[in-house]
């Protein structure tokens, strides 16, 4: 492999050592302890142990840093990877173990932070599944609870629906007392009437019975004490009354609490379905149920003394009916005497007892509908008593969980910047230009001379990215080799990246980014580039294209079956990545906007692929509509007149790509029988902006699948074929000359030779992310192709475009 600084001018001394002394002093002090172990820079010692102990140093110093990565627990800041990932190197021309120290050091330590931040992005996603579990966990709790909490409204409603029975009862109760005192009332009075003509008939026989004048004046004088009784039983009944209207108001009083009761149940029920926002207005139903339970307390104090009192006024009520029963006695025993002429007021008397025996039975009957009323009483106490406690426990319940939702949000809160910061950081990382170069290719490169070594170095100013994919053998392939014609070495710094091509017994080997077998899958394939697909959402311009011969697999690998999921190619899952992730940020304020075009250059000319008004002209080889690329100042390309789609889910996308497959040019050939005979173009521009920082990003993701290099010899194409593949052939060929052009870094590359490289432009001489697909075929009798097709993807591997730049349009200060 020749050497890429054949064309620079020689570094004089004076220029090393100047670069050498714009190296910081503690820089400086840091290489100096790894490599001469703690010389000065004064001392002058010989060349040969110089290396030998820059050897020793390189070997030591990449190994502790490898080892560190590995055991130590190592924590980073913000400024120490602001630090790391901004620091630049200064290499030496001539001192290349030094510089190859430099170059593992960096590595490491950049190792160290990715793995790092692996860890810590690991840690940030279980933390996030513990969080969903537990506020998975929280809300199964509050359903619970409102169930339960349902169930108990069921059950006061069923209580409350007992009280209004035990209401209505007591109610009909009352209603059939009060018909009982009128008709004792009435008898009353019919007893005052009868008194009154008791009185007239012993003034008749006072007249009569002059003899007997002081009997009678003692007679006279007894039932006057009876009147003086009835007065006192008409006293007593219109005490009873008065009792009889205080145990009306007082039932109106107990409505009321009832209605109070309900009106307070009817809240907490509002209070449980509103439990989460309405917390002040349960605070204040609650104070009002204990308010109620106040009134009801005292009234049931003031009850009970009021049946303190009436037991009193039974109590005297006794001994007055003790006093008559003896007064009545004794009356018995005189009347006896006048039996003949007193015997009407006798069996009146008599009468007058036995209402009164009827009374007491009365009285009796209200004191056991007291005692009831008493015993209701006292369990709608314990019942109010129970509400009460129920409530306390809800409320307890629903501080404890209001109390862990907070903590919940707080965590989560905490966890989504967390996770927009990581966010933050793995673009950083991602799309920063790291040193891909293990350990043993800089080994290799010292072994080898400068050749590799500036391959190394070129890495870190921007190559464009090439992996080489090969397709299975096919049953139309050649048979007849014994040994097949491509291998791929086994070694630990070839592994995965070489591939050998065997042409008549000599192998030719060639190392790339990446190398992909014959049984690798679609998804193994995309996972390599997923990341490069992402930096499209961060807002860089990407670009990937696939080349090769026809037949060894481009279509298949860019485009594969997008009927079967499992043989998607890189255009659909790129796609379906893009939407997925522009969803997903939604979250974190981001709002992306993505427009698709899709055109193909057939015989050099532009079609749009996606135009619903072709002209017939156009299909029959007459001029159509024309088409020109234009570049502006930043680096974008425009196509003048071409359709662009506006693209918000991914079965837009799927029906564009099928709507550009069928009006895509194919045709048959001797060596494939669906072969592209254009250049199929795809572009997606990206533009987004978040909210809460105003930041503005705007990504460009070109996806390129070339038609197939042929030979006429092999390809047998006549006519039209023939045109098409001499057009293919030129702009491939063109392709080639600005490949070599940007190798030899001329100063005139002739990107305008083509259609095809002056649409690439962007892509092979700007600031774009660039990645070549290399397709060969396993065929013994394509293997000409095959090495044409590496040699020029090699070349293409060691071409140098600018650095990529991010396309930021505006940012928020902080």
């Amino acid at each position: 492999m020749t050497s890429r600084n054949q064309n620079r001018p020689p570094r004089s001394p004076s220029s090393k050592k100047e670069g050498v002394e714009s190296i910081p002093l503690d820089k400086r002090r840091r290489i100096g302890m790894g490599r001469t172990g703690g010389a000065t820079n004064a001392e002058r010692k010989p060349f040969g142990s110089v290396n030998k102990k820059l050897d020793v140093a390189a070997t030591s110093d990449v190994g502790s840093c490898v080892e560190g990565s590995d055991c130590g627990n190592v924590e980073f800041t913000k400024e120490e990877i602001d630090v790391l990932v901004n620091e630049r190197l200064k290499m030496k021309k001539f001192d290349h173990k030094g510089n190859m120290e430099l170059v593992s050091e960096l590595n490491a330590r950049l190792k160290v932070c990715i793995k790092w931040f692996q860890k810590r992005d690991e840690a940030h996603v279980e933390g996030e599944g513990k969080l969903q579990n537990a506020l998975d966990a929280l809300e199964k709790k509050c359903a619970e609870t409102e169930a339960e909490m349902k169930n108990k409204e069921e059950r006061f409603s069923a209580t409350i629906s007992e009280l209004r029975q035990d209401n209505t009862c007591v109610q009909e109760r009352l209603v059939k007392e009060e018909s009982e005192k009128l008709d004792a009332i009435a008898c009353h009075r019919k007893e005052n009437e009868a008194r009154i003509a008791l009185e007239a008939l012993q003034a008749s026989l006072s007249k009569d019975l002059e003899k007997a004048q002081q009997d009678i004046l003692v007679a006279n004088q007894r039932a006057a004490s009876v009147d003086d009784m009835y007065k006192r039983l008409q006293e007593y009944n219109l005490s009873l009354q008065q009792y009889n209207s205080k145990l009306h108001s007082e039932l109106e009083v107990a409505r009321e609490s009832l209605k109070r009761v309900e009106k307070e149940k009817s809240t907490i029920m509002e209070n449980h379905s509103t439990l989460r926002g309405h917390y002040s207005s349960l605070q204040d139903q609650l104070n009002l149920a204990r308010t109620g339970q106040d009134e009801a307390l005292n009234q049931k104090d003031a009850l009970a003394n009021e049946v303190q009192c009436l037991r009193g006024e039974l109590q005297q009520v006794r001994e007055d009916r003790d006093r008559q029963v003896a007064q009545v006695q004794v009356l018995t025993s005189d009347v006896v005497k006048y039996k003949e002429s007193t015997g009407e007021s006798c069996a009146k008397l008599e009468y007058l007892m036995e209402k009164t025996k009827s009374l007491e039975g009365t009285c009796s009957s209200q004191r056991e509908q007291i005692r009831l009323l008493e015993h209701q009483l006292t369990a709608t106490n314990e019942k109010l008593k129970m509400s009460d406690l129920s409530s306390i426990q809800t409320r307890a319940e629903f501080e404890e969980q209001r109390r862990n939702v907070h903590d919940l949000q707080e965590r989560l809160a905490e966890t989504e910047y967390q996770l927009v910061e990581g966010e933050k950081l793995r673009k950083k990382l991602h799309n920063t230009i790291l040193v891909r170069v293990s350990f043993v290719l800089i080994c290799e490169a010292l072994d080898d001379g400068t050749n590799k070594t500036s391959l190394v170095l070129q890495e870190l100013k921007g190559n464009i990215r090439v992996f080489c994919r090969v397709r299975p053998v096919l049953p139309d392939d050649v048979a007849g080799s014994e040994q097949p014609v491509i291998s791929y070495p086994t070694s630990t710094e070839a592994l995965g990246r070489g591939i050998d091509v065997i042409q008549s017994g000599q192998k030719y080997p060639f190392n790339f980014d990446k190398v992909f077998n014959h049984d690798a899958s679609q998804q193994e394939v995309f996972v390599e580039i997923s990341q490069l697909v992402q930096s499209a959402l961060d807002g860089y311009k990407v670009c990937i294209f696939a080349y090769g011969q026809t037949g060894s697999g481009k279509t298949y690998t860019m485009m594969g079956r997008p009927e079967a999921p499992e043989q998607k190619g890189l255009i659909p899952r790129s796609l379906e990545q893009i939407f997925q992730t522009s969803q997903s940020l939604i979250a974190q304020g981001w709002k992306y906007k993505m427009q698709a075009s899709m055109l193909e250059i057939y015989n050099e000319t532009i079609r749009d692929l996606l135009s619903t008004n072709k002209s017939s002209g156009a299909e029959n080889g007459a001029p159509g509509k024309q088409y020109t690329i234009k570049h502006d100042a930043n680096g974008n390309t425009n196509v003048t007149d071409l359709t662009i789609v506006d693209v918000c889910r991914i079965e837009e996308i799927s029906s564009l790509l099928r709507q550009a497959a069928q009006s895509r040019s194919v045709g048959k050939t001797q060596m494939n029988e669906q072969s592209s005979r254009s250049h199929f173009v795809f572009t997606l521009r990206i533009s987004g902006v978040n909210e809460g920082t105003e930041q503005q990003v705007q990504g460009v993701l070109n996806l390129i699948d070339l038609a197939g290099s042929e030979r006429l010899s092999r390809s047998g194409a006549t006519g039209d074929r023939l045109k098409e593949t001499q057009a293919i052939n030129r702009s491939l060929s063109s392709l080639s000359d600005v490949i070599f052009a940007l190798a030899k870094k001329e100063d005139h590359v002739p990107f305008r030779n083509s259609k095809l490289t002056y649409l690439l432009q962007p892509c092979l001489g700007g600031d774009s992310k660039t990645l070549m697909f290399v397709n060969i075929s396993p065929d013994p009798a394509s293997v000409g192709e095959s090495l044409c097709s590496l040699r020029f993807a090699a070349r293409v591997n060691a071409c140098e475009i600018g650095i990529p730049r991010r396309q930021m349009t505006a940012q928020m200060t902080s």
